[in-house]
């Protein structure tokens, strides 16, 4: 896959951590897929099925006042056709490393998440974090 193939799927995927540490519901909702059926497994979270449930977990998330700091680190992307794309990478969450997915959809023209999964990590002495996290991006799709 070249770095053209990339670029928006990793442009997609940080504005979903831009949005998450700006806490910003309208924007997580219009990074998050219309038409394909959306899930999503937040850390000690049964899984939840169906986009109200998934966004209104995201509201619950975003809106507390003590939402955690958040970073993504070690991005991998990996293209599964030409509308499908996952990005594997190590989420930081209050300073803790979590290994995370981030399932991607090309709806109308644009990436959007599908799927979002973190899960805690047994051994965080063997994750290596890279020292410069992904940049924010200003870039919100639509």
């Amino acid at each position: 896959m070249s770095a053209d193939d990339e670029a928006p799927i990793l442009a997609a995927n940080r504005a979903f951590y831009a949005v998450f540490r700006r806490r910003d519901i309208g924007a997580m909702k219009a990074l998050w897929a219309r038409q394909a059926p959306v899930s999503c497994i937040h850390p000690g979270w049964p899984p939840l099925i169906g986009r109200d449930e998934v966004m209104k977990s995201w509201d619950g998330i975003l809106s507390h006042p003590d939402s955690p700091e958040v970073a993504c680190h070690n991005e991998q992307v990996r293209l599964i056709g030409p509308r499908h794309a996952l990005v594997v990478l190590i989420e930081v969450i209050a300073g803790n490393p979590l290994a995370a997915t981030n399932v991607f959809i090309l709806e109308e023209g644009e990436w959007h998440l599908v799927h979002h999964q973190a899960s805690p990590l047994a051994d965080t002495a063997q994750v290596a974090v890279d020292d410069d996290p992904a940049p924010p991006t200003g870039t919100l799709l639509h």
